[in-house]
């Protein structure tokens, strides 16, 4: 019996533990990269006269997602709303949604490799002229992609275009931060998924459930 037959034979209950392996190895690499971005900053350390090298440094009330939230209010909200916080804990809560959004986004090449090699038995045949990189590197890449575009052209527009409405009756614009840092990441996750339909359809494909022509 060659190997990817044997693969295929595999019993439910292998599959089954070879999954949870995998979604273990994702989940430890989002929560290593979700503890640092809450437990880090990036500080700029001047080296000569033009040179900057950035380093983290512990320092959990301007960690990464901290700086990364500031970053998005200066450039996605209009210059008239103003971001509050409405209970204690909203703050907090709104730091961990962005540092798990980071965990997942730095962890695009592990959650690739993981399922990739789970498929991978299915579409074996097929894929082995094809290799991991130029599987993984587009996958990446369009996730990035419509991270971006989302981030550049649909948020601002879509924020614009909705608190131009409390500006015709006059009226003064606050915004919570957790539903701006919900707002935004629904994009963000949403646009990046969507992106990764060319991926999907060809995957799909290799697995003979439907051909290359649908």
């Amino acid at each position: 019996m060659s190997p990817s037959s044997s693969s295929r034979e595999m019993p439910l209950r292998q599959h089954i533990e070879e999954m949870r392996s995998r979604i273990i190895h994702i989940v430890i690499s989002v929560i290593i990269i979700t503890i640092f971005s809450m437990s880090f900053g990036i500080r700029p350390l001047e080296l000569g006269n033009s040179l900057l090298v950035y380093y983290p440094y512990p320092d959990p009330f301007h960690n990464v997602a901290i700086q990364i939230t500031k970053y998005m209010q200066e450039t996605l909200l209009p210059p008239e709303v103003k971001l509050i916080q409405t209970a204690p804990g909203q703050a907090f809560f709104s730091q961990i949604y962005v540092s798990i959004l980071i965990g997942i986004i730095a962890s695009m090449q592990i959650i690739i490799k993981e399922v990739y090699g789970f498929i991978s038995p299915v579409i074996e045949k097929n894929t082995k002229k094809i290799g991991i990189l130029n599987i993984f590197l587009p996958t990446l890449s369009l996730f990035i992609i419509g991270v971006v575009f989302s981030y550049i052209l649909v948020i601002p527009f879509t924020l614009d275009f909705l608190y131009s409405y409390g500006q015709a009756i006059g009226v003064e614009t606050f915004l919570n931060i957790d539903n701006f840092i919900s707002f935004v990441l629904q994009f963000f996750l949403g646009f990046g998924i969507a992106f990764e339909l060319p991926i999907m359809m060809y995957a799909v494909a290799l697995t003979d459930v439907v051909d290359a022509k649908f």
